[in-house]
């Protein structure tokens, strides 16, 4: 079941999720700069990882609210697992990017 506005909103300002938002941010940014300059729209990959390691709080708060909108995340809450934020994470950029 999908969460609620109001839950919705909760999470978006809960600091412990908006935490494990930024471990995920910083580890897609580490992947994406070690990635092969040949990857499809590397150099605009590359500027924002860059970006993400110097301030990635900023990231990740930017993105905070569109991952809580990711299906995922709707469907589990706080409680979603690790490896399931980071790819709600990674599909949220993928798009922005």
């Amino acid at each position: 079941m999908a969460l609620s506005y109001d839950e919705s909103q909760t999470l978006m300002r809960d600091q412990g999720f908006i935490g494990r938002v930024k471990v995920a941010v910083l580890k897609f940014a580490s992947f994406i700069i070690d990635e092969a300059p040949s990857t499809a729209a590397h150099n605009t990959r590359y500027r924002w990882a860059q970006s993400t390691l110097v301030d990635s709080d900023a990231q990740a708060a930017r993105i905070t609210p569109a991952v809580v909108m990711d299906a995922q995340v709707q469907i589990d809450g706080a409680a979603i697992t690790d490896a399931n934020l980071q790819t709600s994470v990674e599909t949220v950029l993928n798009k922005m990017l």
